[in-house]
């Protein structure tokens, strides 16, 4: 075994189906992140994750936090990721079961609350509502609605969620010239009831169906309050592909939104040491 090989401590995360290695740097130090998120991430070479989150101290809060996704391209804010950062924190350096926090990430500062493994966020205000958009996908016309909601989401409400082409319509809508060259993240959204929606997410940056997204809930959630008037007493519930359910809740103004949290559960499900590169033994 080569005794000189660089390591790097982890934890391997996971909030309502999305998983995320977690590297702090107080404990490491590295470089070439957008590399690293790529090896660590691959689910055959490396740990296997939809993202990499590196957590760090910053001024004015208690924690920064920078999110790869499982290409490698850096994202501005993911809401699981964020939950899963605010657990790691409470866990790993407060060492308690109920904390409050700020976490700095380039799409703003976020609050936090943690009681035991049920953790919410609050998100910075939503922004850029677009509703209706005409999108032709494989030949047929679809209508589509827009938000950002600290990353960009479009939405397709549906009938039949289950069987819906989400990787294959997924993939067309990301890369459509409408939202070039940024793209978007996709949700198809079926509503089951007032206060209930079901959600499949098209990821950007993991190019693939995911088992939940956080920001993605938020934006299903509160476009379905304005497509449908969803929600009546400040409250969606979100029934993700993994099953689980998260719930947002929010302040909603005569076009606008304030006062978005997201709710629901995270775990830990190991610790250990990455070796960069692998070992021989």
């Amino acid at each position: 075994m080569n005794l000189n090989m660089s390591k790097i401590e982890f934890s391997k995360m996971v909030g309502s189906g999305n998983d995320f290695i977690v590297i702090s740097l107080l404990r490491n130090n590295l470089a070439g992140l957008k590399s690293l998120a790529r090896k660590i991430c691959d689910r055959k070479y490396g740990l296997g994750a939809d993202g990499l989150l590196v957590l760090d101290r910053a001024k004015g809060v208690d924690l920064n936090m920078r999110i790869f996704n499982a290409d490698g391209s850096e994202a501005q804010m993911c809401g699981n990721g964020a939950r899963c950062a605010a657990l790691w924190w409470a866990n790993s350096i407060c060492k308690r079961q109920n904390v409050s926090l700020k976490i700095k990430t380039i799409a703003g500062i976020i609050e936090s609350g943690v009681e035991a493994d049920k953790i919410r966020i609050k998100l910075t205000d939503p922004k850029a509502i677009k509703m209706g958009i005409p999108l032709v996908v494989f030949g047929r016309k679809i209508k589509a609605n827009f938000i950002n909601t600290g990353v960009p989401h479009t939405v397709v409400f549906v009938d039949g969620l289950d069987k819906i082409d989400v990787v294959g319509l997924g993939q067309q809508i990301r890369r459509h010239k409408y939202f070039a060259p940024a793209g978007t993240n996709v949700n198809f959204v079926e509503v089951c009831a007032n206060d209930l929606i079901k959600v499949r997410t098209y990821e950007r940056g993991v190019e693939d169906e995911t088992l939940a997204c956080g920001t993605g809930s938020v934006a299903s959630a509160l476009l379905g309050v304005s497509c449908f008037n969803l929600g009546l007493r400040g409250a969606v519930k979100v029934q993700t592909q993994s099953g689980e359910i998260l719930t947002v809740s929010y302040k909603k103004t005569a076009n606008d939104f304030t006062d978005v949290w997201l709710e629901g559960k995270a775990k830990i499900i190991c610790k250990g040491e990455y070796y960069l590169g692998g070992k021989n033994v």
